[in-house]
């Protein structure tokens, strides 16, 4: 089982080839990927400030994500949200934590390019 942030699902579904290599083996190597709803939510806020550009609508992109049959699309729900206030870092993006306590609490690799997250949860994979 793996975890994957924002910027990793977006290079896995729509650009592959900004993965790295190891993060490629990571994910295709995995029997189960997960990520949280909130990169929905993120993806779908920097579509809508014009930040980001898709090539279909985030309903259409959420409607794909739930197809993948090995991936799964966690809620944040209160335990999740309890499990983000309780990490012992400073870092503020509402995202990055409630990620980072997913995979906390599921204890498994993370696949991140951020080094601000690397550098705090040492399961990062990159």
């Amino acid at each position: 089982m793996i975890v994957l942030d924002t910027a990793a699902l977006l290079y896995w579904t729509l650009d592959p080839r900004q993965l790295s290599t190891v993060g490629v083996e990571a994910i295709e190597s995995a029997d189960h990927i997960v990520i949280s709803s909130i990169s929905v939510w993120e993806i779908a806020l920097k579509v809508k400030r014009g930040k980001l550009d898709i090539p279909i609508s985030i309903a259409e992109y959420a409607r794909r994500l739930q197809m993948i049959e090995n991936l799964e699309i966690l809620s944040v729900d209160v335990q999740t949200w309890l499990d983000n206030l309780e990490l012992d870092w400073e870092h503020r993006d509402p995202a990055d934590r409630t990620i980072v306590a997913i995979a906390t609490r599921l204890g498994c690799p993370l696949i991140t390019s951020d080094k601000l997250i690397a550098d705090f949860y040492p399961q990062s994979v990159w």
